[in-house]
């Protein structure tokens, strides 16, 4: 029989030493495979090695840990069986730590103390065994879209946006926010389209996200955010993606399996 597989990702060495080791200690028949620096990094490792078990430290420079399981699930083959086992290393407080809970991922808190480790090594232990037995009932694809929602940003968090600024050679043009059809990352930029125009922003989406109306603006995938309102038809795919049609753009937008289930018939 194959060994279990796991990554590490994280960012601060010797807390990546510590948790190597108390896995070591705790499961010594887990085959250990690297540890990522960050999440990025975590993402390509994850997608070359294809590990069975996935630590992802929660705030790494660049991705956090809950950016590269999104990213994960969304680039994930679907030639390479299920996704890791998914635990977050964290230090979130108790609210937070309910919300991980609910979603039926599980966690360790900083520094990783050996007795709760014991108790996520047996968890995952058992999720697996189920896993080689039976169909899954552990969804990972479902526990992460249960984790986005519950750490969604509440609607008056933050000030909502009524216009973006967008530089039009020497100008700067207001685009209305009611006129944007989808937002898409492009870099450091955003690509704001309208049904006439398309505008580049110089700011990244994920600071523009919370300044948007989550009730009309949703996010389908990692680096793009559609306009619900300007949606006339989606189209559900074989391999788990949603095709959306705009209403006033010939362009179709891609909904990624993370974010699928938004869209489904009442």
């Amino acid at each position: 029989m194959s060994p279990i597989t796991c990554l590490i990702a994280e960012d601060e060495p010797l807390l990546a030493e510590a948790l190597a080791a108390e896995l070591a200690s705790a499961w010594p028949d887990l085959q250990l495979l690297g540890v990522a620096p960050n999440g990025l990094a975590a993402v390509e490792q994850a997608l070359a090695l294809r590990p069975n078990v996935l630590f992802l430290d929660i705030r790494m420079p660049g991705q956090s840990g809950l950016d590269a399981a999104t990213a994960l699930a969304e680039d994930w083959p679907d030639d390479a069986g299920p996704l890791p086992l998914i635990v977050f290393v964290t230090a979130y407080d108790e609210y937070a730590l309910k919300a991980f809970d609910a979603a039926a991922v599980d966690y360790v808190l900083k520094p990783v103390q050996a007795p709760r480790l014991a108790q996520t090594v047996q968890r995952l232990q058992a999720r697996w065994a189920q896993r080689q037995s039976l169909p899954p009932t552990d969804d990972p694809l479902q526990a992460l879209q249960r984790l986005l929602a519950a750490h969604a940003q509440p609607a008056n968090a933050t000030p909502k946006l009524r216009h973006l600024q967008a530089a039009v050679g020497d100008a700067i043009e207001l685009v209305p926010i009611d006129a944007l059809l989808y937002l898409e990352a492009a870099d450091k930029y955003v690509r704001a389209v309208t049904a006439d125009q398309d505008y580049w922003v110089r700011v990244s989406l994920r600071e523009l996200l919370p300044q948007l109306d989550p009730e009309r603006f949703w996010q389908v995938h990692r680096s793009t955010v559609v306009n619900i309102d300007a949606v006339a038809r989606a189209q559900r795919l074989d391999n788990g993606l949603v095709k959306l049609s705009l209403r006033g753009r010939p362009d179709t937008v891609m909904v990624s399996r993370v974010h699928a289930a938004r869209f489904k018939a009442q």
